[in-house]
């Protein structure tokens, strides 16, 4: 029987039935909930019964480090981390029980994007703030993206031809949301996302990594409310502050017109994409394979192609030819380091880690 699968993000709910050889059943991708409740239970009522459900959860804090059943207890400590994604994990609780009401006696589990960089070096996953602070609230880096990340990891090494335990591989997630992890014999460790998904390079409508000290001087002196700070730098800022969009295809058309502040906005976004990645590659000590995924990093030539050449000291070069085609993994790379692009199937990942864990038996 098939599983399936309830990835519910701040814009979309997708889910996808997902059979025992990893093919895809049945696929759709519904308005955010709430909005979507009513198409989702007329969806679940027409598909075939699943024999289980796996739900993505952004944040799984200090607690959830691999897959999990979801219980009574489970939610509510899910419940309790909603400040550290305000965006996200309400929405991960909102699938979850949307579809128990639908399908009360499946068995669900969830799968963490935190999950995958839990195991990060202590190097890289350490604030050099109070210790107090990192024993009593649990502060670290938690990084996300990571069901993205992991299955890019094992996906580079079947297209580059070599094992996973060989490869020193950067993958960069790039969407609305985005961040890049530095991923060494398939073990995440270094990521750009921290604390929260706020985090690292400049995405959407999220900030990226500013300066701590300017979040205090607002507050200080210009009377801002931390509430008011934190939607600023989730919903008012990265590309659409800087160009007055946040959709990646519009800011290039208007490049392309010759509209500077569009220009600009972009130099930006590619300079920290491209000091990212070399910090990703410090501290992977080199670089075999570049990853490109997520929405932006799959569909867009132009962003590769201007990464690539600014990584040409890094022994990138992107082939135009494969760099404009169309197949959803594939080749780009024409120099010493591969580059690949590869879909982003965080079903399969998830699949695959809660079918390892019901084969354990839990």
């Amino acid at each position: 029987m098939p599983a399936l699968v309830v990835n519910a993000g701040s814009s979309s709910l997708k889910l996808r039935l997902i059979e025992p050889d990893e093919s895809v059943l049945r696929s759709i991708d519904l308005p955010a909930l709430p909005a979507a409740a009513d198409q989702l239970r007329q969806t679940l009522a027409e598909w075939p019964a699943p024999d289980w459900v796996v739900h993505r959860v952004v944040h799984g804090g200090r607690s959830f480090r691999a897959p999990v059943a979801i219980t009574g207890p489970v939610l509510n400590q899910l419940r309790s981390l909603v400040d550290l994604a305000p965006l996200h994990q309400p929405k991960s609780l909102a699938g979850i029980a949307a579809v128990s009401a639908v399908l009360p006696d499946i068995t669900s589990y969830a799968c963490f994007d935190t999950a995958f960089h839990a195991g990060m070096p202590a190097r890289a996953a350490t604030y050099p703030i109070p210790e107090r602070w990192r024993t009593d609230y649990g502060i670290r880096r938690y990084g996300f993206h990571g069901l993205s990340h992991a299955y890019c990891a094992g996906r580079a090494a079947q297209l580059a031809g070599g094992r996973t335990d060989e490869l020193r591989v950067v993958s960069c997630h790039l969407g609305a949301g985005a961040s890049i992890t530095a991923i060494v014999g398939g073990l995440s460790i270094d990521t750009s996302m921290g604390f929260t998904p706020l985090d690292g390079v400049v995405m959407a409508t999220r900030s990226g990594s500013i300066d701590p000290g300017l979040v205090l001087w607002l507050e200080e002196h210009e009377g801002l409310t931390p509430a008011a700070v934190a939607e600023a730098l989730e919903t008012e800022s990265g590309l659409l502050a800087l160009s007055g969009t946040a959709d990646l295809r519009e800011l290039l058309a208007r490049r392309a017109a010759g509209d500077e502040r569009a220009s600009e906005a972009f130099e930006v976004y590619v300079h920290r994409l491209v000091t990212t990645i070399g910090a990703m590659t410090a501290a992977a000590g080199g670089l075999d394979v570049l990853v490109f995924t997520g929405g932006i990093g799959q569909n867009s030539a132009e962003v590769r192609a201007e990464v690539g050449h600014r990584l040409a000291h890094l022994g990138v070069a992107i082939d135009p030819a494969g760099n404009r085609g169309d197949e959803p993994d594939r080749e780009i790379g024409a120099g010493e380091v591969r580059v690949l692009v590869i879909e982003a199937r965080e079903d399969l990942q998830m699949v695959r880690e809660v079918s390892a864990l019901r084969k354990e038996g839990n």
